[in-house]
């Protein structure tokens, strides 16, 4: 097919713009390889911009492009080198489908992308088309260019995510709450780590910033007033949540303590089976008393009952939580009302939950702020879950920057 004729069939099946096949031969265990060339006879001049159709020399190298059926094809490139004619020094043309220094096509490394989004990098690179190593960079450059710059940013949420579970290994995750977007990882949760990252964005995406949603810790707080100095921040309320039943197990526990501690005191049969019977009714008690109570199922709701039976100080501890969650559920409640209602909250509560009762107090600002346009970090969840699996599937991702830029690639190809 070297014939004029076939060539151009072949230009047609290569099916890349601005480029034609000048002659195909296939190697055994190899595959097919292509000589390909731009059908354009001058380029600019990358110093000065000036067109030149002056030869300078020709400059051959192969590179992989998509298979044909089964066989691989492999492009034989002949990327000339004119000479300028204005400033008279030597320039390459520059081929839109393949990038400098590279031994693949543009096109190829999207397809090795998709494929490692959906699988692993180990498991891509043993089908032999590609190197691990080709593949890391096929990640890297796509990550290049993508816009690490957010545009249209309103409301802005900062959570965190554990690289290993268990060693203290946190990354911080921004997120576009309107869009359930993720805008980049940092390395890192200080504000030392993430204000480099924020002020990258520049003054006029800082500014246009009008929430920020955040977990309860002043790190976050402080780093977002001091850079977005006109932006609510909001405390998220799912954070808040956590607060509360984090106090109410940790009496939970503390009852279950208390009994088994009396009933190894006592020689008396009355009292051991009384509090046998206690330990019976708190045991196994945990998702009865931290679940909300209107998706508990029947049995533990029976274990709810059971809970209240045996520990009125559970029982009133229980009645609290779902007082509190109740306020935020109101879709009635505007900022007065919820300060109100939290107010006698934490009066009702301070001899129960007295660290949550001293959280409030310290967050109210930015508790009562919800309740301005219900600002919360809920999409965050969704997304730290995604990103819990890619790290779980990315078993070829040897550092922080391979799983960065997969995480960021998922987004731009299945978002």
């Amino acid at each position: 097919m070297n014939t004029k004729k076939g060539t151009k069939v072949l230009t047609e099946l290569l099916n890349i713009q601005g480029i034609k096949v000048t002659q195909m031969s296939q190697v055994p265990g190899i595959g097919i390889i292509l000589q390909v060339e731009s059908i354009h006879k001058e380029s600019h001049c990358h110093h000065c911009g000036t067109k030149s159709n002056k030869l300078h020399q020709n400059h051959r190298y192969v590179v992989k492009d998509l298979s044909w059926g089964e066989k691989p094809v492999f492009l034989e490139i002949n990327r000339r080198q004119f000479k300028c004619k204005k400033c008279g020094k030597p320039f390459s043309e520059k081929l839109e489908f393949v990038n400098n220094r590279r031994t693949y096509t543009k096109r190829l490394g999207n397809t090795i992308i998709k494929s490692v989004l959906s699988s692993d990098i180990q498991s891509v690179a043993k089908q032999g088309v590609v190197t691990t190593e080709e593949i890391e960079r096929m990640l890297s450059d796509a990550s290049r260019e993508l816009s690490s710059k957010p545009s249209g940013l309103k409301k802005l949420g900062i959570d965190e995510i554990a690289l290993i579970k268990g060693q203290g290994n946190y990354c911080a995750v921004l997120i576009d709450l309107e869009k359930s977007k993720l805008i980049t990882i940092v390395k890192g949760r200080t504000q030392a780590e993430i204000e480099p990252v924020l002020n990258s964005w520049g003054s006029e995406v800082l500014e246009e910033i009008e929430e920020v949603s955040i977990d309860l810790w002043k790190g976050y707080k402080t780093l977002v007033k001091k850079l977005m100095p006109n932006v609510q921040v909001v405390a998220d309320r799912f954070h808040v949540m956590v607060q509360v039943n984090k106090e109410l197990d940790i009496q939970r526990k503390r009852e279950i303590r208390l009994v088994i501690d009396l009933s190894k005191k006592t020689k008396s049969p009355q009292k051991i089976a009384e509090y046998q019977e206690i330990l019976e009714g708190i045991n196994d008690s945990k998702y009865a008393l931290l679940k909300n109570e209107e998706s508990l199922n029947e049995k533990q709701k029976s274990k709810l009952m059971s809970v209240k039976k045996v520990c009125p100080r559970l029982a009133i501890m229980h009645k609290l939580k779902e007082q509190f969650r109740e306020i935020f559920e109101n879709r009635k409640t505007n900022w007065l009302r919820g300060l109100l209602r939290i107010g006698i909250w934490q009066q009702r509560a301070k001899q129960y939950f007295s660290a949550t009762v001293n959280t409030i107090t310290n967050w109210l600002d930015e508790i009562i702020a919800y309740f301005d346009n219900r600002t919360t970090s809920g999409v965050v969840e969704g997304v730290n879950n995604k990103l819990k699996l890619i790290k779980r599937s990315a078993y070829g991702f040897r550092n922080f920057e391979n799983y960065k830029n997969r995480c960021l690639l998922t987004w731009h190809f299945n978002c």
